[in-house]
């Protein structure tokens, strides 16, 4: 594996199986590094024991949540791509302002500015999607270069508390990253 994709992971019910899009990233030639926000790092590490310690395993590096000190090491490669999924309508909202208040929003609003290719998956509710701010911000991170897979083909928000994560579409995630990077 050549190519290294940070899998950057929101606190939305996908998240509890990253394993998915792990697998079938490393199955495409990805070497796969994983960056959790603060609150999907404490659902990892609070509420499912072990899955940090998973996380690492599989990938074979440390799961990052919270920015370095300036005297401590890079302990990742730099990433060819970026894949944030689950993204959260609040994650969305915060990147589209240039928002860089945990290591996950400073890494992917950087990645605008380095022309990484980023594909992002939300998960949210129709109701939180029909939030003004949340087609505004789509729009701008669109226009700024990020793969938004949302509608027909990509994540379509469901009814408050009826998300299936059967149907989370981490394989049109996989497919829409950059075939050579």
């Amino acid at each position: 594996m050549n190519r290294t994709l940070y899998l950057i992971a929101c606190a939305a019910p996908p998240a509890r199986r990253l394993e998915i899009p792990i697998r079938a990233a490393q199955k495409a030639g990805w070497d796969v590094c994983t960056i959790l926000t603060p609150s999907a790092y404490r659902w990892a590490s609070e509420d499912a024991v072990g899955e940090v310690e998973a996380l690492q395993q599989l990938t074979g590096h440390p799961v990052r949540h919270q920015y370095k000190l300036p005297s401590q090491p890079d302990v990742l490669p730099s990433p060819d791509a970026m894949l944030v999924a689950p993204l959260t309508s609040n994650t969305l909202n915060k990147w589209a302002a240039g928002t860089s208040d945990t290591l996950a929003l400073g890494l992917i609003t950087e990645g605008i500015g380095l022309q990484i290719p980023t594909v992002a998956l939300p998960h949210w509710n129709d109701a939180q999607g029909l939030h003004p701010a949340v087609p505004r911000s789509v729009e701008t991170l669109r226009a700024a270069g990020v793969t938004i897979l949302l509608g027909e083909g990509g994540f379509v928000p469901h009814k408050p508390r009826h998300g299936d994560l059967d149907a989370y579409p981490w394989q049109a995630a996989i497919d829409a990253l950059p075939a050579t990077a």
